[in-house]
């Protein structure tokens, strides 16, 4: 197509000002990755709910939430937050806080009995949260994840989301490759462009970048997560449905 010689003018005369303007204004309808803080008792201080609406309307797309640990702790806020989460279009995670000196299998029982399946609308994979080894050793503590995740796995009909920490991982659990499979929640607060990523996982599913974090509607501090994506569209994985162009 031709141009006629005044409108190659007209362009060439935009000035500096005008184009980082535009190019400002187009960064700025860029979609911001997934993001959203975890939860559990400890956000609600003087036994204050969370305000899930305002969570949303800060621009988080879903959140973690204690469920459960060992073999008989229930989050006394879970049913709550979930509810309200949901209402507000908030996606939800929730995890089992291990204790791996204890059976694994009555522990991912009691997850799936409180979570109710974790496969609902707006309802992101079961996670298992590994920061203690409860004693075992190497061997010992994969063998229990193993069982764990077997069992949470039947269960809910959904592969679990393992979260743990690099050094955690290389050490307590030797690094080992037997989880691969399985989608990594990883926390990493170093502050670099990626976390390190253990045990020969290819990727990161969600980031922990901060346990300093501050969102509206919570009190207090906040850890914050954001999700990279590893496991295709957001809204499908979240099982968030015709809820994606909320907030």
């Amino acid at each position: 197509m031709h141009r006629t010689r005044w409108r190659s003018i007209r362009v060439l005369a935009l000035s500096s000002a005008t184009l980082g303007s535009i190019l400002t204004a187009t960064a700025q309808t860029t979609p911001a990755a997934p993001s959203g803080p975890d939860v559990s008792s400890w956000q609600h201080i003087d036994g204050r709910l969370i305000d899930w609406f305002a969570v949303r309307r800060a621009g988080h797309q879903f959140a973690m939430l204690k469920a459960t640990e060992s073999l008989n702790y229930i989050n006394p806020y879970f049913v709550p937050d979930s509810l309200l989460m949901r209402a507000a279009g908030v996606a939800r995670g929730t995890y089992h806080y291990a204790q791996p000196g204890l059976p694994p299998e009555p522990q991912a029982a009691l997850y799936a009995a409180t979570v109710l399946g974790q496969n609902g609308p707006l309802d992101l994979p079961p996670v298992l949260d590994m920061e203690h080894s409860g004693g075992l050793d190497p061997a010992g503590l994969i063998n229990w994840t193993h069982r764990y995740l077997n069992t949470v796995r039947t269960l809910t009909g959904r592969m679990p989301i393992i979260y743990t920490y690099p050094n955690f991982w290389k050490t307590a659990m030797a690094n080992t490759d037997e989880f691969t499979a399985y989608p990594l929640w990883i926390a990493d607060y170093r502050g670099n462009d990626q976390p390190e990523v253990p045990g020969g996982w290819p990727t990161w599913t969600f980031w922990q970048t901060t346990d300093r974090g501050s969102v509206p509607g919570i009190a207090g501090g906040t850890d914050l997560n954001v999700y990279s994506g590893a496991q295709g569209d957001f809204a499908q994985y979240a099982n968030m449905g015709g809820l994606t162009g909320s907030g």
